[in-house]
């Protein structure tokens, strides 16, 4: 076969791109397959997460932010602005170009790498034969030795709220509004409905928020969701409905009708646009033949070992489509891992130390383990946390929401986790990824000297907080 490559990856995605440019630069003869097709025809790399994702969504809360801060917060600068106005299709613009910018970046880092690219729909064989259904219709078969399945994922629909891509959207949909609706309504007070929720509420929408569940953000810190829930709700003027289960919808002209059960009842809401945004599940559909050998596991993700291989020898599977969260920077360092493991190197993943962030206003940011989940498994542990509002680089920058906690282990001192709701969260908890991953004690965060003015220093007293030690508050008394 004329098509032979030592490593070809499906999906160029964070995972699939980055272990495609890993594998070449070890030496490997790497090929890469995206059936991802813009609006013009062309091919476009990156997957959702450059295109429809982490990347637009973030210029779009930006903008929304700088929005939000000209017409609420310039005042007290002593910045006078007359009441700004959003452009929105100058906003989606900008948005589109950063987003073209990315992409078309991908594609060189591709090429550079020497990484041969395919454009069309890849399909595992058995025997390792990768089937490329190309956008004119016509089929290709290239031979692996080693195979990397990263397809990614797709939004989840939900019976009662079927998409019509106009009124009711997926979280691509909501990042295409040509205006800003009045009425919004979104299905999910998870991250991807907090941070679209938050962008549209910025710039004038009326907000409501329908989350099924009773508890807020459940994955999260319990303190830090609940700071979080109030600030987003009494401050920002979200309205979040907890326990809001959607049970139907009816579009009726230019606007939809949505039927949700609460606690009190059947209940009614009207919306100029509607997302649906319950979370995404992995995208296997026509890319596994039946003979391939690839396992599925219950809910459909690709079953795979801790270092990311399948059942089929020389066949890994990364990113969304496998276990775990579903995160950019995940899928990258599983990338990585495997096509390590590929050259012949002992790699491993600490799964231990991955960051989740939500990027609203303020942040949310945390790894490792809540204080929720050390009770439930029996720790011995010790908390510290030291708020924002004694910062005096928050105080400046007049924003001191939040807090940061450290949770570490009572007898040995090392660090099991941090949670930050509060600006520059998304930043700084890479402070406490480098402690997990270098299983650091609160100690040596106390130790550690944090430059001052910074928003970091609220890092460097929650770690003196866990003792008792904190500078810049009274600390609780010992019993």
């Amino acid at each position: 076969m004329a098509n032979q490559f030592e490593v070809v990856v499906i999906g160029s995605g964070p995972a699939g791109y980055v272990a495609a440019i890993k594998a070449a630069q070890l030496g490997k003869k790497t090929a890469i397959i995206e059936k991802w097709v813009k609006d013009d025809g062309k091919t476009t790399w990156g997957g959702t997460c450059l295109n429809v994702g982490c990347i637009p969504s973030k210029a779009l809360l930006q903008s929304s932010e700088m929005f939000a801060e000209s017409a609420h917060g310039f005042e007290d600068h002593g910045i006078q602005i007359k009441s700004p106005k959003i452009d929105v299709a100058k906003m989606l613009e900008r948005k589109d170009g950063i987003v073209n910018q990315l992409t078309t970046g991908v594609a060189g880092l591709l090429k550079g790498n020497g990484v041969t690219s395919f454009e069309g729909k890849g399909k595992l064989k058995s025997g390792k034969v990768v089937e490329v259904t190309k956008n004119d219709g016509s089929v290709e078969e290239i031979q692996a030795e080693n195979v990397i399945l990263a397809m990614g994922s797709i939004p989840v629909e939900i019976p009662p709220t079927p998409t019509d891509g106009d009124i009711i959207v997926d979280s691509t949909g909501a990042l295409e509004f040509n205006e800003v609706p009045k009425r919004l309504g979104v299905i999910g007070a998870g991250v991807i409905g907090l941070e679209l929720g938050s962008v549209w509420k910025r710039l004038g929408s009326d907000v409501v928020v329908l989350e099924a569940m009773d508890t807020f953000l459940a994955a999260a810190d319990g303190a830090i969701a609940k700071d979080a829930f109030k600030s987003f709700t009494k401050k920002q003027g979200l309205d979040i409905r907890l326990g809001a289960r959607v049970t139907g919808s009816e579009i009726k002209g230019k606007e939809v009708e949505v039927t949700y059960q609460d606690s009190e009842g059947e209940k009614k809401e009207t919306f100029d646009k509607l997302v649906v945004a319950v979370g995404r599940r992995p995208y296997t559909e026509g890319c596994l033949s039946d003979d391939s050998g690839v396992k599925l596991d219950e809910r459909g993700f690709i079953f795979v070992d801790d270092q990311c291989r399948t059942t089929v020898p020389g066949v890994y599977a990364v990113g969304d489509v496998v276990r775990g969260p579903m995160l950019a920077h995940k899928g990258s360092e599983e990338g990585i891992m495997v096509a390590e493991i590929i050259a012949g190197h002992n790699a491993q993943m600490n799964y231990d130390a991955i960051p989740n962030v939500i990027y609203t206003h303020p942040e949310i940011a945390w790894v490792g383990k809540t204080e929720e989940e050390l009770k439930s498994e029996g720790v011995d542990y010790k908390a510290g946390a030291f708020p924002f509002a004694a910062i005096g680089r928050a105080m400046a920058a007049g924003d001191t929401q939040g807090q940061v906690k450290i949770l570490a282990d009572a007898k040995t001192d090392r660090v099991l986790g941090m949670h930050i709701f509060g600006l520059g969260a998304s930043e700084m908890i890479a402070q406490g990824v480098i402690a997990l991953e270098f299983a650091s004690s609160a100690e040596d965060l106390q130790l550690t000297c944090f430059a001052h003015p910074t928003l970091s220093e609220a890092v460097h007293e929650a770690a003196l907080a866990v003792d008792n030690m904190a500078i810049h508050k009274v600390n609780r008394k010992k019993r």
